[in-house]
């Protein structure tokens, strides 16, 4: 494996995912109404929030250079207007400390949780929601803008359209719908909205709302910095056609396409895989007969990286940058041996000519993985729940193995 010189390695993390006590996010609100999508409460997560530097330590004791962290818009204006100072310089903290560290600070400005009042306002379906974004954007250029390394604007805006390509029991879509009518009851309005938990009428809606806050957020992000890389990170499946493409097709349309025409005019592209999912002509495919598969049920394919990769790159002709890959799985093993050929795939697109900027594990702790709760094994480090502690598993030290081998060359 070859990669090109100032290619960063680094972790991804997200502030609501492992800070814990979030709670004046609109996640945290829709966590504790009843009936609730989500199988657990967030709570104190990994307490991230005050063990931050012990986090840090442990990326760089891995041998990386970048870090991955979002801000939490919640903290930061916990009421609409009034911006905590206390917040923004925790994060400040953070930012320092990477450089400290020789890690490159990859900020995200949105994953996935918004303040309780905007999810008020009715989240991205208001339609101030693009300029009230810009704002708080802007609060946080001007605190930490001039030092962070890659500014990523929103997480996975395109999730909830490649969730509605996923069959789920309709008793599931009925507790969706449920959350959304508890959580309006509960705040006092007539919708409350999330980026999570999405109904199917108003998908296109919400994607509207978010398409616009990008362009806002981009905009507000290169006048105080017309030098700060900037872009969004959308969740790519390895979408493969067996036969007939027509569906795999019209899958990569509306999962995809609107948001590879919109970051076109981006300074990168963030790609977040984990699968493969394979189509014929009837529709979605199960895994290989006797394939191992992960705890989302897909089976392992390492090359699904390599060719996400290729094929966002061709689609919207901007630099790729991995900002999320990795895989659910308590077997260590597998996610160990499963890094090095994904790797090698990766390599290869960039040997084919793909200008990849970076690669990001997902993610550095287990966390809180939002409906699943902590049910989900992503980390390469293990915590405790009661005690928090930190515990790197075997796939960390081979995540480390991999990135100083590949440095010696």
């Amino acid at each position: 494996m070859r990669f090109p010189g100032g290619f960063l390695w680094g972790v991804a993390t997200s502030g609501h995912q492992t800070e814990g006590g979030n709670d004046t996010s609109d996640t945290w609100f829709a966590e504790n109404v009843s009936p609730t999508i989500f199988r657990e409460r967030s709570g104190p997560a990994c307490d991230a929030f005050h063990r931050w530097r012990e986090d840090l330590d442990l990326v760089a004791g891995m041998g990386l250079s970048a870090y991955r962290f979002s801000v939490e818009w919640a903290r930061v204006e916990p009421v609409e207007g009034e911006f905590s100072e206390a917040a923004l310089a925790h994060y400040a903290a953070i930012v320092e400390r990477c450089h400290e560290l020789g890690l490159a600070p990859v900020v995200t400005f949105n994953h996935m949780t918004n303040p309780h009042w905007f999810a008020m306002r009715g989240g991205w379906l208001d339609p101030g929601s693009a300029e009230l974004f810009a704002r708080y954007c802007g609060v946080l250029m001007d605190r930490i803008g001039d030092s962070i390394a890659y500014a990523i604007t929103l997480n996975e805006p395109n999730l909830p359209r490649l969730l509605s390509w996923i069959p789920v029991p309709e008793q599931v879509r009925e507790l969706e719908r449920a959350t959304l009518e508890g959580a309006s009851k509960a705040a006092g309005v007539e919708r409350y909205r999330l980026d999570n938990v999405v109904l199917a009428e108003e998908l296109g809606a919400m994607e509207d709302g978010r398409a616009a806050a990008h362009v806002a957020a981009r905009a507000v992000i290169k006048a105080r910095r017309p030098d700060l890389p900037v872009g969004l990170s959308l969740a790519v499946v390895d979408d493969q056609a067996v036969g007939d493409p027509t569906i795999r097709d019209r899958k990569r349309s509306e999962v995809y396409g609107r948001w590879l025409r919109l970051v076109s005019g981006d300074d990168f592209v963030g790609v977040q895989n984990y699968e493969r999912a394979r189509y014929d002509a009837d529709g979605p495919l199960p895994p290989p007969p006797g394939a191992a598969v992960n705890q989302m049920g897909s089976d392992i394919y390492p090359p699904s990286l390599g060719n996400a990769v290729r094929y966002v790159h061709g689609e919207a002709g901007v630099p790729v940058f991995v900002t999320e890959h990795g895989m659910a799985t308590d077997d260590d093993t597998h996610r160990a041996a499963f890094l090095e050929p994904a790797l090698s795939g990766l390599s290869d697109a960039i040997a084919d000519g793909v200008p990849v900027l970076g690669y990001l594990h997902w993610t550095l702790l287990d966390n809180f993985e939002w409906v699943f709760g902590y049910d989900l094994r992503l980390g390469l480090v293990e915590v405790d729940r009661e005690t928090f502690a930190r515990t790197p598993k075997p796939s960390a030290a081979e995540y480390a193995r991999i990135v100083s081998a590949v440095a010696s060359r």
